[in-house]
């Protein structure tokens, strides 16, 4: 019996990797009585149609390499979790950039007379974070416990006379090595995206400003006597997107208003509701043929992604971005 209903989860699958690049479905499609989700792919690929002509770029190829995480088996229904790793192949006018991300989805099926139905398919969204209490929230974010990697400045004094070139290839260079896993040297985090983009911009030579105070500077030590020991503007969007509109020392950034003013090495946040919370934070990795900027993220871990994130299930039209130029010396 659970060849039946894998045969429907293979059909599923190989939709899914098809709704990448061509909505006709020639193939086969996989049974599915999800309404709901029916409406909200027919919208989707007709907003990233007009989206893919807004870039200039068309999606040539794509490849969705599928992992079964764990299933749950009921009397006539099986809950399904699945690990999307998408490889998307885009051209714009011949010259092609390779986009990745990892998705994850909760696949419900169920049993109707003798076949198998996809009854159920949730989208998980973790860039979007639920809004709590600064605190509550940093408790949340911690996964669980890892070597802690201590900056060799925090020995003295993390203020220096001495002034630091940032190191943009540096960073990227970080970026693209972790972009689909965690650095070990770090503590790892359930909502990881701040967390990742602070070690990029770290391993890229900016300065850490060790105040002892979580809700102050921008620096991180790991356990300190079983003790989180990290400020809320390394590990939360919302506190680096303040950090950066406000620092003066150290590690500073200019506001800009465009993205076809950032540099490798350069930060963008979200603010997925329009409501000047910030969830979301990436890195700028690369550019496309028309100097657009491609980023990494964590949490969905993401890699050459296109900038505004209209692909994924977190945009809408409310979004927000701030665009933040880091400073090329510190």
């Amino acid at each position: 019996m659970q060849q039946v209903w894998k045969n429907t989860l293979y059909l599923y699958v190989d939709q899914h990797n098809r709704q990448e690049v061509d909505d006709r479905h020639h193939a086969i499609k996989a049974p599915i009585t999800d309404m709901d989700y029916n409406l909200r792919m027919s919208e989707r690929s007709a907003r990233l149609k007009d989206w893919y002509k807004q870039r200039g770029a068309m999606p040539a190829k794509s490849q969705t390499k599928a992992k079964l995480v764990r299933t749950y088996e009921g009397d006539g229904e099986v809950l399904v979790d699945m690990e999307f790793h998408i490889q998307r192949t885009m051209d714009q006018q011949g010259f092609l950039m390779l986009e990745e991300r990892i998705e994850k989805e909760r696949i419900t099926l169920s049993k109707e007379g003798d076949s198998w139905v996809v009854a159920r398919v949730e989208h998980k969204e973790p860039e979007r974070a639920v809004r709590r209490d600064i605190k509550e929230e940093e408790q949340a974010l911690i996964k669980s416990r890892s070597k802690p990697y201590l900056n060799p400045s925090l020995l003295g004094s993390a203020r220096t006379a001495r002034r630091v070139n940032y190191r943009r290839d540096k960073a990227v260079e970080y970026a693209e090595q972790w972009w689909n896993e965690p650095n070990p040297r770090f503590e790892i985090f359930e909502l990881d995206c701040t967390n990742y983009v602070s070690q990029c911009l770290f391993a890229g030579g900016a300065p850490m400003d060790y105040t002892g105070r979580r809700e102050s500077g921008w620096w991180y030590r790991g356990k300190v006597n079983g003790k989180e020991s990290w400020s809320y503007s390394w590990s939360v969007a919302n506190s680096l997107e303040h950090f950066l509109l406000s620092s003066k020392a150290g590690l500073r950034a200019e506001l800009v208003d465009h993205p076809n003013e950032l540099k490798l090495g350069d930060v963008i946040q979200y603010d997925w509701d329009g409501d000047g919370n910030y969830q979301h934070s990436t890195i700028v990795t690369a550019f496309d043929l028309y100097g657009m900027p491609l980023v990494n993220a964590h949490t969905t871990n993401s890699r050459h992604r296109y900038w505004d994130y209209q692909d994924s299930y977190a945009w809408n039209e409310a979004t927000n971005y701030r665009f933040f130029h880091i400073a090329d010396i510190f």
